[in-house]
């Protein structure tokens, strides 16, 4: 099993990594700073919108795992992942939400997707 960061920490990293390479980040939910949850949403405009939960995997390695989006662009698909994501707050406020504009396609979880 692999040490994770500080939630807060790690969010507020990957916002810096985004803004070295002109990406725009943002906090769209503040969780809980040592141990909340993390949703990314990363908002690739016509290449779709997806909404990724970090997870542990059954090796103990942290993975990501896509809850929400899809491939399809278009303001209907961000309008189903802003609605996970609130969801998901208003059961568990601790849960980080960070929210990536990548016109792009630069930006890279720092994990792999995983299947369950």
């Amino acid at each position: 099993m692999q040490p994770r960061l500080k939630a807060g920490l790690w969010v507020r990293g990957q916002i810096a990594i985004c803004q070295s390479s002109s990406i725009i980040a943002m906090i769209a939910h503040m969780g809980n700073e040592d141990a909340g949850a993390v949703l990314v949403k990363l908002n690739r405009f016509a290449n779709g919108c997806f909404v990724y939960s970090r997870v542990t995997t059954l090796d103990g390695d942290m993975g990501w795992m896509q809850v929400a989006g899809g491939p399809e662009g278009g303001r209907e698909t961000e309008f189903n992942c802003d609605e996970y994501w609130r969801k998901q707050v208003a059961f568990d406020r601790d849960v980080w939400v960070l929210e990536v504009e990548d016109h792009k396609g630069q930006y890279e979880l720092d994990a792999p997707i995983v299947d369950f």
